[in-house]
C-alpha cells in the first residue's frame, strides 16, 4: 500500500483500494470459475461414462439375445402312412391322437436322413426338439385329409441345430470340442442346401413356460407368475404403506415413540432383501403353513419389502403440499380427517404414484427374497391361482444362467431385455403421472 492511498493516521484513504487487493480478488474470480468449469467438466463426464455403460450393456444384451426371438424351423419329407396312423380309416380325432407319432419321427430320419443304424437313428432324431412328434401330431390332426400323401412339414430343430444356424458354435473347432459332429454338420449342409432350414419368429418364447430343452422354454409361464406375486404385493402394501404414512405425518403426535417408529421405517428401507426373504421363510411358511413356491407367499414377502419405499414416499409427497391447503380448508371449518382426505391427499396422489410404482419395479426385480421361499423350482406350467406353485422372471432368469447348454445363454439375455422392458415401462409410467398431476405451487 502506497503513501498515496493513506491518510495521515495511516488507514486507507475510502474509495482507493490497493493494487494488489484488486489482483488477488481477480485471481480468486479466476479459481472459481476454473473450479466451476472443472466441476461442470466431471459432471458431464460421469453422465456421458453412465451412458456409454448402459449403452455396452444394452448392446451386449442384444448382440446374445435378440437371437432368442427367432427359432430354426427345418423341412423334411413325411410319409403319412395310414398303417401307422388310422389303419382303420375311421379318421377320428382321438384315434389320430394316439397314433405312434414316435415312430412316424423314426420314419422321417431313415427317409431324409438314411440313417439304418440305431445309433444313427438317435443322432438324427437329436436334430429336432422334444415336441417334433407333438407338432407331428398336431398337423395330422389339422389335415386328416392328407393322410395316405407325402407331405412337406416344418418341425422346430433342436438347440444345439439352432445354434449352428445362428453362427454360435464354431464350426472350425476339432469334432470332440463341439457339440454337433461332423455328420451332424453334412446333414446340416444338405438341409440348408436345398433350403429347408429356415428361421421364424419364436412365439413359443413368449407363450411358453419353462423347459428343459431350451427351444422349448418360454417366458408366460414366469410373466404370469410375476404378474400374480406384485398384484398381492400392491393390495397389501398400498393402501398400509398410504395409511401409515397420513397417520405419522397428519396425526401422530410428535414424541419419542413415533420418532423410534420413524427410525426403523428409514433403517428397513436399507436392510438388505435377503432378510425378508428369511422373514417370509421363517413367518409365511415356517409359522403360517402357507405353501412354498407360491405366488401368494412371494406377494406376503414383497410387500415387507415394499412397505419402507412406499411410506416414505408419501410421506415425501404429504410433506410438499403447501400448508396454506391445510390453513385454507381448516379456516373453512373442514374436520383434520377431511383436510387430509378432500385436500391434501389427492394433492399429494402423482406423488404417491410414482413412489408407489418405483417401489413395484424395485419388486418386479427382485431375487434374493424369492429364492428364500422357494420360488426357485422348476416349473414347466403356467400357474393357474396365487397359491399354485410358479416363479418370476427375475428367477427365471437366475434357473437360466445356471444352465449349462449354449441355447440358454441367448435365452438368459433374451429374458432380461424383457424385463428391463417391463422396468423401464413402469418407471415411464410414473414420470408420465408425475407430470400429468404434478401442481406448481
Amino acid at each position: 500500500m502506497t503513501d498515496s492511498t493513506l491518510n495521515p493516521a495511516g488507514a486507507p484513504i475510502a474509495g482507493r483500494e490497493s493494487p494488489h487487493a484488486g489482483q488477488a480478488a481477480a485471481a480468486r474470480l479466476r479459481a472459481r470459475r476454473r473450479s466451476e468449469r472443472r466441476f461442470k467438466a466431471y459432471g458431464l463426464g460421469a453422465v456421458l461414462l453412465a451412458i456409454v455403460m448402459l449403452v455396452v450393456l444394452v448392446g451386449t444384451l442384444a448382440g446374445q439375445g435378440l437371437g432368442a426371438f427367432t427359432q430354426t424351423q427345418i423341412a423334411v419329407e413325411v410319409n403319412l402312412d395310414p398303417a401307422r396312423l388310422d389303419p382303420q380309416g375311421t379318421r377320428d380325432q382321438k384315434t389320430l391322437a394316439d397314433a405312434n407319432y414316435t415312430g412316424l419321427l423314426t420314419d422321417i430320419v431313415r427317409d431324409n436322413f438314411g440313417a439304418t443304424q440305431r445309433r444313427d437313428i438317435l443322432k438324427a432324431l437329436g436334430l429336432f426338439s422334444r415336441d417334433a412328434r407333438f407338432e407331428l401330431r398336431d398337423f395330422v390332426l389339422e389335415n386328416p385329409d392328407l393322410i395316405g400323401t407325402t407331405q412337406t412339414v416344418w418341425l422346430t430343430a433342436s438347440g444345439n441345430l439352432d445354434m449352428l444356424d445362428k453362427g454360435w458354435i464354431d464350426r472350425d473347432l476339432p469334432e470332440t470340442q463341439r457339440p454337433v459332429d461332423d455328420q451332424v454338420l453334412g446333414w446340416y449342409d444338405a438341409l440348408a442346401a436345398k433350403d429347408a432350414v429356415s428361421r421364424d419368429f419364436n412365439t413359443r418364447f413368449f407363450t411358453g413356460a419353462d423347459s428343459r430343452s431350451p427351444e422349448l422354454a418360454g417366458i408366460w409361464g414366469a410373466t404370469v407368475g410375476s404378474a400374480l406375486t406384485l398384484f398381492v404385493c400392491f393390495i397389501l402394501s398400498f393402501p398400509i404403506g398410504v395409511t401409515t404414512a397420513i397417520y405419522l405425518e397428519e396425526f401422530a403426535p410428535k414424541n419419542r415413540w413415533t420418532d423410534l417408529i420413524e427410525v426403523n421405517i428409514n433403517n428397513l428401507a436399507a436392510v438388505p432383501s435377503i432378510v425378508f426373504g428369511l422373514l417370509g421363510l421363517a413367518v409365511f411358511i415356517g409359522f403360517f403353513g402357507m405353501p412354498r413356491s407360491a405366488p401368494v407367499v412371494g406377494g406376503f414377502t414383497l410387500a415387507l419389502m415394499t412397505l419402507p419405499t412406499i411410506i416414505i414416499a408419501t410421506r415425501a409427497a404429504l410433506k410438499a403440499v403447501p400448508p396454506s391447503i391445510r390453513q385454507a380448508a381448516q379456516g373453512l371449518g373442514a374436520s383434520p380427517v377431511q383436510v387430509v382426505f378432500h385436500h391434501v391427499l389427492p394433492l399429494a396422489m402423482p406423488g404417491i404414484l410414482t413412489g408407489t410404482i418405483i417401489g413395484m419395479a424395485q419388486a418386479l426385480g427382485e431375487t434374493a427374497p424369492l429364492l428364500m421361499i422357494g420360488m426357485v423350482a422348476f416349473i414347466a406350467d403356467v400357474p393357474g391361482g396365487f397359491t399354485t406353485p410358479s416363479t418370476v422372471l427375475p428367477v427365471q432368469i437366475f434357473l437360466w444362467a445356471d444352465s449349462p447348454e449354449r441355447a440358454f445363454v441367448e435365452k438368459t439375455a433374451a429374458a432380461i431385455l424383457v424385463l428391463l422392458g417391463f422396468l423401464i415401462i413402469m418407471n415411464a409410467i410414473a414420470v408420465l403421472l408425475r407430470r400429468r398431476f404434478e401442481r406448481r405451487w
